[in-house]
């Protein structure tokens, strides 16, 4: 295939150095929550327009969920790396990557709270149920914002990510 990438016998191999792993599983954590954070803001401009056609809907709809998805398993791979290394020196870029994980969990819980209720709510709901949604929804904004911000932090300390 000419899309496929070659893998060489080195990629197969963990890092020696449990700090290096830990900074490349930060770097792809920051990755994956900055796309998160663009495909969202695709989908919120798009649901704005009235007369957007709706197989775009679906498909930018799908596009938030792959890239929801791919932030809980860089997160969970960044939390699998970062569990058992502690640095000395605490270096800067530590601090904010595990700012930027906290940040990138609270936000993956309150989007699956809101997908929860989502799937609950029927055509007949309560007052309650609508002010409990909307609340949901409203602290996933937050949850999102507080995602960037943390993301942006994160790379003050890594000018050499792209």
């Amino acid at each position: 295939m000419p899309n496929a990438r070659q893998k060489s016998a080195h990629q197969d191999e963990p890092a020696t150095d449990p700090v290096v792993l830990v900074r490349a599983r930060a770097d792809a954590l920051y990755r994956a929550a900055i796309e998160c954070c663009r495909q969202h803001d695709r989908a919120a401009k798009l649901h704005r327009g009235l007369d957007e056609p709706e197989l775009e809907h679906k498909h930018v709809d799908a596009l938030c969920a792959m890239s929801d998805s791919s932030l809980i398993e860089m997160s969970e791979a960044y939390e699998g790396a970062a569990a058992d290394v502690h640095l000395e020196g605490a270096e800067e870029w530590w601090h904010r990557a595990n700012g930027l994980w906290h940040a990138s969990r609270e936000y993956s819980r309150h989007r699956s709270d809101c997908d929860d209720m989502g799937k609950k709510v029927s055509s007949r709901h309560s007052a309650d149920q609508l002010g409990s949604m909307h609340m949901e929804y409203e602290l996933a904004a937050s949850a999102l914002l507080a995602m960037r911000h943390a993301a942006d932090a994160y790379r003050k300390t890594r000018p050499d990510l792209a």
